[in-house]
């Protein structure tokens, strides 16, 4: 039996399959980004299996740890509420760390930057471009502020110029940011969906992307994303590793 505690990739969960089937994807390109470390996946509604059933195998299984890796792009309920609720919950004997969500980073940006490219946008059209940075939405502060930070940063990237868009709770919705870059003269719209998998939300995306000459797909499997579900499983066991060399 591996000697590392099991990566557990917790995701929401959705109605639409290709959901799961993205998320299972994304998993598989970690496990062969990091052969030997054992990772399942978990799912909070919809889908299965379901977290509480993961934790109760690994626990009838007699693993000792467990770390937990909420599959979100910020902060928002699920990771403040929702997860921690579910991981409260879970068998005495696992010990579990609950790691960081995946955003923000700067391979999430990269990643951003694949999609507008596999898409058709080539360098040349960068500072002729406009970019909506299209987010889920959240009524959270927290995550909304975050997802402005991340369009206001890549703006300076060399874009013509970066607005965010949410597809629920928040303002402005995509159509709105499309116009509003139309606006200021951006000889090109490209709309770059800031979700991983698709779905409800991500198709309202597509519909208010009508408007735009590019619409990126979702972030998905891309290998940044697996480089920083990896990235966030060592972050979360840094404690260990300095307890273990003291």
């Amino acid at each position: 039996m591996s000697l590392q505690p099991v990566l557990l990739v917790i995701a929401h969960g959705s109605r639409d399959p290709r959901h799961a089937a993205t998320v299972h994807t994304l998993v598989r390109r970690v496990r062969a980004m990091r052969p030997g470390l054992r990772v399942e996946t978990g799912f909070l509604d919809f889908n299965v299996p379901s977290v509480p059933g993961v934790l109760e195998s690994l626990a009838a299984e007699r693993v000792r740890e467990v770390v937990a890796l909420p599959l979100l792009l910020t902060r928002a309920f699920h990771a403040k509420s929702d997860i921690p609720s579910v991981l409260r919950r879970a068998p005495a004997r696992l010990r579990i760390r609950q790691a960081d969500v995946l955003g923000p980073s700067p391979l999430l940006t990269q990643a951003l930057e694949r999609r507008l490219h596999e898409a058709g946008l080539s360098p040349a059209d960068r500072s002729s471009t406009g970019v909506v940075l299209a987010s889920a939405g959240s009524s959270d502060p927290e995550a909304i502020a975050v997802i402005a930070d991340i369009a206001r940063e890549w703006r300076h990237t060399g874009w013509c110029a970066v607005r965010p868009a949410f597809a629920s709770a928040s303002l402005p919705r995509t159509e709105d940011a499309v116009r509003e870059l139309r606006a200021l003269g951006c000889a090109k719209v490209a709309v770059a969906p800031y979700v991983l998998a698709p779905g409800r939300l991500p198709d309202r995306i597509a519909r208010g992307a009508a408007g735009a000459d590019v619409l990126a797909d979702v972030l998905g499997p891309a290998p940044e994303v697996a480089r920083v579900l990896l990235e966030r499983y060592d972050a979360a066991l840094l404690p260990r590793v300095a307890a273990a060399g003291a």
